[in-house]
């Protein structure tokens, strides 16, 4: 393969070499102005520089021929104030050692600064403290300033155990290491810590953010649709999660989630699901449950209030009414669940959890002694948490 800016043998540009953002995204905004990209090939990963006062660069690849061409376009070694390595792979890190090595008057201005994780390969840091080069870890949450731009430091494990990725958040942009790229999921590489398990972990953080711009560590930058990258990978995950190679149905796998005790992501899967099928009615009650159990009560409510639309009202399904009034009474609103959970329990009597959490809500209503006469809530209930319930009838009221 030829090098960025070479021609072939056809004439015909082989690497599009150094460009700006703004212009691969077509766009006039200075923030994009500011930043080159340099797309990666064979063994190194994708390169960004952030301009302005001083240069930073996040993730200087694998190839010295990369500033060599940057050279060209006018800056200088010493330019160069700060590194940022996403995470330890060569492919992404060693840049920053050869341009110590090849030059020098890099450290004539007092050297650059390496950022990495505290958690990347301690050689690194090590080999750049020799070579002259000061280093500053970061755990994540952090903000940094580069080149007159605020970044968040996100730490996004999974890949690797030492990923991060940067925010910057006026513009909805952010560099996404290789935990999500365009077109692939990129696999957890066990030797540098990488696991499924942060690798979720990682992608939910991101999906937190309101993120329009992917910069990835390879392939070409995506502008405006960036969440949906993130939530594809996230899908990716999820799928791996579950251990399927081949599309598996989005409600089989909300089930398998909930056995693997990850709620929120049975909720993505129940979306799905209900979005594929809307009558599909088993979905709902699932993404129901898992609301309920996560805490999300409100959004509870509003899952069965559309089951209650869209089913027909002389279905003798209690589930809705259970589901009301367990989420009901997660807000306080003890009475209210109560009257629900005796209406299941006309349609449906000896219902083993409306009678559940019929007693539960008279109990935490002050109402023990009636909660105490219902069976399946004292013996189920109360013959695990026997003391804690005794100290609590006990204890004297609020003024």
């Amino acid at each position: 393969m030829t090098n960025p800016g070479e021609v072939d043998q056809e004439g015909e540009s082989a690497h599009p070499g150094w460009q700006t953002l703004a212009g691969l995204f077509d766009t006039a905004t200075t923030f994009f102005e500011k930043i080159l990209f340099l797309r990666g090939y064979e063994f190194s990963s994708n390169m960004y520089v952030l301009t302005g006062d001083y240069l930073t660069v996040v993730d200087p690849g694998n190839d010295y021929t990369a500033f060599m061409e940057l050279w060209k376009l006018g800056f200088q070694p010493a330019d160069i104030r700060k590194i940022v390595l996403t995470h330890g792979h060569l492919d992404h890190a060693m840049g920053a050692f050869e341009l110590l090595r090849a030059y020098p008057r890099v450290l004539e201005s007092g050297g650059f600064e390496l950022i990495h994780h505290e958690a990347g390969p301690r050689e690194f840091k090590e080999m750049a403290t020799q070579l002259g080069s000061r280093v500053s870890q970061v755990r994540g949450g952090e903000t940094l300033e580069l080149s007159g731009f605020e970044w968040e430091v996100i730490h996004t494990p999974g890949h690797t155990i030492d990923g991060i990725c940067l925010y910057h958040a006026p513009t909805k942009t952010a560099f996404t290491d290789d935990i999500v790229l365009p077109h692939a999921m990129a696999e957890p590489d066990k030797n540098a810590g990488g696991r499924l398990d942060h690798y979720l972990f990682g992608v939910k953080a991101l999906l937190k953010m309101d993120i329009e711009n992917v910069l990835p560590g390879h392939g070409l930058p995506v502008a405006v649709a960036g969440r949906r990258v993130i939530e594809q990978t996230y899908e990716s995950l999820l799928l791996k999660i579950i251990g399927v190679k081949d599309k598996t149905p989005w409600l089989a796998g909300a089930k398998a989630l909930v056995e693997k005790g990850l709620l929120e992501e049975a909720v993505f899967c129940s979306d799905k699901e209900i979005a594929c099928h809307p009558e599909n009615f088993e979905a709902r009650e699932l993404k129901a449950l898992c609301l309920n159990d996560l805490g999300r009560f409100q959004e509870a409510l509003e899952v069965l209030d559309q089951m209650g639309e869209l089913q027909a009202p002389e279905n003798d399904d209690v589930f809705p009414l259970i589901g009301r009034g367990y989420a009901l009474m997660g807000m306080g609103k003890y009475d209210e669940g109560i009257k629900l959970f005796d209406e299941a329990l006309r349609i449906k009597p000896a219902t083993r959890d409306a009678l559940m959490y019929k007693g539960m809500a008279l109990y935490l209503a002050g109402n023990y002694d009636e909660a105490m006469e219902i069976e399946q809530f004292r013996t189920e209930f109360v013959g695990r948490f026997k003391e804690e319930l005794q100290k609590k009838k006990n204890a004297p009221a609020e003024q």
